[in-house]
């Protein structure tokens, strides 16, 4: 389940807390497909949302999933907690740094710190 919302005149499809795991590219294709469906411009979905699997990089998972998400061109929001991951890895402290540097995937603690990103 997933909602619609604007933020700082962005469409933005914001995905619900409970739901299915997200665990590989077709799931991730299933919600590019319903944000441009909608016409969003990024995707929000809560950390949890995701299969563990997206938090190891030797898995290609994230690589995979952000990957889908730059083709298509929308936009990928991961928010909340991710601390228990970020503290096993270094590697993906690097990952999630690089990404918060660009304008395609952002991870973010939650819709406070997404609405300011959103804003420029």
């Amino acid at each position: 389940m997933s909602t619609m919302r604007t933020i700082h005149d962005v469409p933005v499809l914001i995905c619900e807390p409970e739901g299915e795991a997200i665990a590989a590219e077709r799931d991730a294709l299933d919600l590019i497909g319903n944000a441009s469906y909608q016409g969003a411009q990024w995707v929000v979905i809560p950390a949890a949302r995701f299969d563990d699997a997206f938090f190891r990089l030797s898995t290609r998972v994230a690589g995979d999933i952000v990957q889908k998400f730059v083709n298509y061109r929308v936009g990928l929001v991961v928010v909340g907690d991710i601390s228990r991951h970020t503290e096993a890895s270094s590697s993906l402290r690097d990952f999630i740094r690089e990404c918060n540097r660009g304008r395609q995937t952002w991870f973010v603690a939650d819709e406070e710190e997404l609405g300011e990103r959103l804003k420029g």
